[in-house]
C-alpha cells in the first residue's frame, strides 16, 4: 500500500498508509485526543474523522475547543437531528435541505399540515431524546444509480432532484444518524450524544419555495439556533430580545421618523423628524469632507447603457440595475439607460473634463449620490436593505505613490466620524481578488501589494478575507460592533487600477507623458439609510443630543405658565436648539411619558414656582430625577450639547 506524509501544526510529519482516517490518526497520536476528536482540517478543508485520506498534506485534529469547527459540526448535526425528529413525529413529511447558517441552521419540509408553535416544543423534546441515545453517525459514498433508486423507493422526490443535480464524477455521500439517513456533503460528529442537549432552541417557522422558485412547491422552513454551551445560548437569546426592543422599524414608528409602503417597495418616505436626522448627519459629513480636502460634485440619475458597458458594470451588475427605455425622437431603436446603482463611472467623467497634471493629484471627489439597485423583495428590510439610497460616496484620484498617505488619511477621518457618532472601536478586513474579476493578474498583483503596504503603515491589526474583493480591485472593509455585540460592515476603501484604464482616465506626469491614475473608492457610512437604521438600533432611539430631531420639549404644569413656556421655547430656538412647546391641558406625568416614548432627550417642565424663579425643571431621557435650574443656564448648557462635535472642537481633523 502506498504511503502519504501528513504534517502537524508543530511542524513534525508522519507517514501513514494511503486511506487512513483522521480518527485513526488521532488514536495514533494519543488516546486522549482520540476521545476528544470531532473532525480534522486537511489543507484548509474541514474533514470528517471517517473520511479516508489519500494524499499528503497538512492536518490538524479538531476538538470542541476549536470553536469554528465545533460550531459548524454541532449546527449541522442539529439540522439532521431536527429532520429525524420531524419524520419520527410525522412520518409522511418529506425532507429537502438543511444548511448551517449564522448562529444555527434551518431545514425545509414538505408537509400537508402547517407546523404550529406548539409543534416546535414537541420537536425540541424529540431532538433531546435522540441526542440522549448517543446514536452512532456513519457515512458512505454511493454511486448515482444506487442513490436515485434509494430515494425513489423511499418516496423522497426532493432528494431525487438533488442527486440528479450533482455533477457526474462528484461523490454522493450518505450519512446515517442512528437509523435515519440523509444526503449530505458532511462532515459530521461521530455520535448524536456529542451535541450539547441544552444549548439549542427552535426559533420560528417560515414559508420557502423549493429552490427559491415561486413556481415550485411552497415548503415549511424551521429555523433553529445552536451553541456549544447553555451560557452562549442564553446570551444569544438575550441579544435577540434586546434587538427586538431596538428594532429601528418599531422605533421609527414610535418616533414618527419614516415609513415604507407597497407602492414604492424599498423606498423610504422620510417624515419631518426623520429627515431632520438625515440632513443633520449629511451636513456633518459635508463639513468633515471639506475639512479633509474633498470637493463635492453631483452627477445624473439616469445614464446611458454605453457608459455602464464601458465601465464593466453592465456585464457584472446588470441584474441589480433598474433599466429605463426611452423612445428618443428620430431614433430607430429605443434608447436604453439605467438608473445609476453607483457613482464611480460618473465621477470618472468629471475627472476626464480637461487635462489633469500630477500636480492636481490627489483629487478627492465626493458626492451624496442617490442610487437605485434592484434587491429581491424578500430581502428588503426596513432601512437596512432598500432599493433607493444615498451613499456618502467619494473617489480619490491619485498616483500609486500617494496610496499610502491617502489610506492613512481616510482611516483617520473614518475614526473621527465613528467616534463622533458613538462607535469607539472597529475592525478591518483586507479582501483580495475574487474569482470573477476585471483586469489582468499583473494589475491585481500591483493593486493588492499597494493596498497591503498602505494599510500596514497604519496598522497590522487587520484580518485577511481572501476572494472577497470588488470585481475591479482589492478593498478594506470596516466593521463596527454595536451596543449589543452585533457586527456591521459599514466603511469601505477600494484600490482600483481597472476603471481608469477602461474609461481612459489619464494625467500628465512630471516626465511629460500620460499616466493612469489610481482610483480609490471610499465610503464611511455606506448609505445614509442603512447607517441611520444601525444608529437608531445602537442607541435604542436615544440619539446623541446634536442629532436628535426633537431636542427639547417645554411642557406646562399649569395653564397660567403658558406664556413662560413660549418664552423658554423662543430662547432655546435662538440658541440653535430644536425646541417645541407642549401647553396641552394634560397632566405633566402624561406629557413626560409621551415625550419619553418619542425619545425626546430633554423635557423642561414649568409651573408656578418656575415662572416666579425664572427656572425650569430639567428631566433627561432615561433619568428618574429632575433638576431645577435657571433658564439661562439650561439654554447655555443645551446649546453646547446641540452643537455638532466637529464644531465644538471635540473632533480632530487631519
Amino acid at each position: 500500500m502506498s504511503q502519504i506524509s501528513l504534517t502537524f501544526p508543530d511542524g513534525n510529519s508522519r507517514a501513514y498508509d494511503s486511506g487512513v482516517t483522521a480518527a485513526a490518526i488521532a488514536a495514533d497520536l494519543s488516546k486522549s485526543l482520540a476521545k476528544k476528536a470531532i473532525s480534522a482540517t486537511l489543507d484548509g478543508q474541514h474533514w470528517d474523522l471517517q473520511w479516508p485520506i489519500t494524499e499528503s498534506g497538512a492536518i490538524t485534529i479538531n476538538t470542541m475547543k476549536d470553536e469554528a469547527a465545533a460550531n459548524e459540526l454541532v449546527r449541522h448535526d442539529l439540522a439532521h437531528i431536527m429532520a429525524r425528529a420531524v419524520q419520527e413525529l410525522w412520518p409522511e413529511t418529506k425532507v429537502t435541505i438543511g444548511p448551517v447558517i449564522e448562529n444555527g441552521w434551518y431545514y425545509d419540509f414538505d408537509r400537508a399540515e402547517p407546523f404550529t408553535p406548539e409543534d416546535l416544543g414537541r420537536i425540541e423534546a424529540r431532538m433531546r431524546e435522540i441526542i440522549a441515545k448517543s446514536d452512532p453517525v456513519r457515512t458512505e459514498v454511493w454511486d448515482r444509480d444506487r442513490a436515485l433508486s434509494h430515494y425513489r423507493e423511499s418516496g423522497e422526490p426532493y432528494k431525487v432532484e438533488l442527486v440528479e443535480a450533482i455533477p457526474e464524477g462528484q461523490p454522493i455521500r450518505m450519512y446515517w444518524h442512528g437509523d435515519w439517513q440523509d444526503l449530505c456533503r458532511g462532515p459530521h460528529l461521530q455520535h448524536t450524544g456529542q451535541v450539547p442537549g441544552d444549548a439549542f432552541k427552535l426559533m420560528s417557522i417560515a414559508g420557502a419555495y423549493w429552490r427559491g422558485d415561486s413556481a415550485r412547491p411552497m415548503l415549511q422552513r424551521i429555523y433553529g439556533v445552536g451553541f456549544l454551551n447553555r451560557e452562549r445560548l442564553k446570551a444569544h437569546l438575550h441579544m435577540l430580545e434586546e434587538a427586538a426592543k431596538r428594532d429601528h422599524r418599531k422605533l421609527g414608528r414610535e418616533m414618527d421618523l419614516f415609513h415604507l409602503q407597497d407602492e414604492a417597495p424599498g423606498q423610504v418616505f422620510w417624515h419631518p423628524d426623520g429627515w431632520t436626522i438625515y440632513t443633520t448627519l449629511q451636513d456633518y459629513m459635508r463639513r468633515k469632507q471639506r475639512a479633509h480636502g474633498y470637493v463635492e460634485v453631483n452627477t445624473p440619475q439616469v445614464v446611458a447603457r454605453r457608459l455602464w458597458e464601458a465601465s464593466g458594470h453592465w456585464e457584472k451588475y446588470q441584474e441589480n440595475m433598474f433599466i429605463v427605455e426611452v423612445d428618443e425622437e428620430h431614433a430607430r431603436e429605443k434608447a436604453i439607460n439605467a438608473l445609476k446603482p453607483m457613482n464611480c463611472p460618473c465621477h470618472v467623467q468629471i475627472y476626464n473634463q480637461g487635462i489633469k497634471s500630477y500636480r492636481d493629484l490627489p483629487l478627492r471627489m465626493a458626492e451624496f449620490g442617490a442610487c437605485n439597485r434592484y434587491e429581491p423583495s424578500g430581502s428588503l428590510h426596513g432601512l437596512m436593505r432598500v432599493r433607493g439610497f444615498t451613499q456618502d460616496d467619494a473617489h480619490i484620484f491619485c498616483t500609486e505613490d500617494q496610496i499610502r498617505d491617502e489610506t492613512a488619511g481616510f482611516i483617520a477621518m473614518l475614526s473621527e466620524v465613528y467616534r463622533d457618532l458613538g462607535f469607539e472601536r472597529f475592525d478591518i478586513r483586507f479582501s483580495t481578488r475574487p474569482d470573477v474579476r476585471a483586469g489582468s493578474d499583473e494589475t491585481w498583483d500591483r493593486a493588492e501589494a499597494a493596498l497591503e503596504a498602505a494599510i500596514r503603515t497604519v496598522t497590522d491589526d487587520f484580518e485577511l478575507d481572501p476572494g472577497e474583493g470588488a470585481f475591479y480591485g482589492p478593498k478594506l472593509d470596516f466593521k463596527l460592533t454595536d451596543a449589543i455585540g452585533r457586527e456591521w460592515q459599514l466603511g469601505t476603501f477600494q484600490a482600483d487600477f481597472v476603471l481608469p484604464e477602461r474609461l481612459d482616465a489619464t494625467y500628465i506626469g512630471a516626465d511629460g507623458a500620460k499616466h493612469r491614475p489610481v482610483m480609490l473608492h471610499r465610503a464611511i457610512l455606506g448609505s445614509f439609510e442603512r447607517f441611520l437604521g444601525i444608529l437608531i438600533e445602537n442607541s435604542a432611539g436615544k440619539l446623541p443630543f446634536w442629532l436628535a430631531p426633537r431636542q427639547v420639549v417645554v411642557a406646562s404644569i399649569t395653564s397660567d405658565s403658558d406664556e413662560y413656556v413660549q418664552e423658554a421655547v423662543t430662547a432655546l430656538r435662538r440658541a440653535g436648539i430644536r425646541a417645541e412647546a407642549d401647553a396641552r391641558n394634560e397632566k405633566i406625568n402624561y406629557k413626560v411619558r409621551e415625550h419619553s416614548l418619542a425619545k425626546v432627550p430633554a423635557i423642561l417642565a414649568v409651573g408656578h414656582r418656575e415662572v416666579e424663579a425664572r427656572s425650569v425643571s430639567l428631566r433627561r431621557l432615561g433619568e428618574k430625577q429632575s433638576q431645577v435650574l435657571p433658564l439661562d443656564e439650561v439654554v447655555k448648557m443645551l446649546a453646547q450639547e446641540a452643537t455638532p462635535p466637529d464644531l465644538r472642537g471635540e473632533s480632530r481633523t487631519g
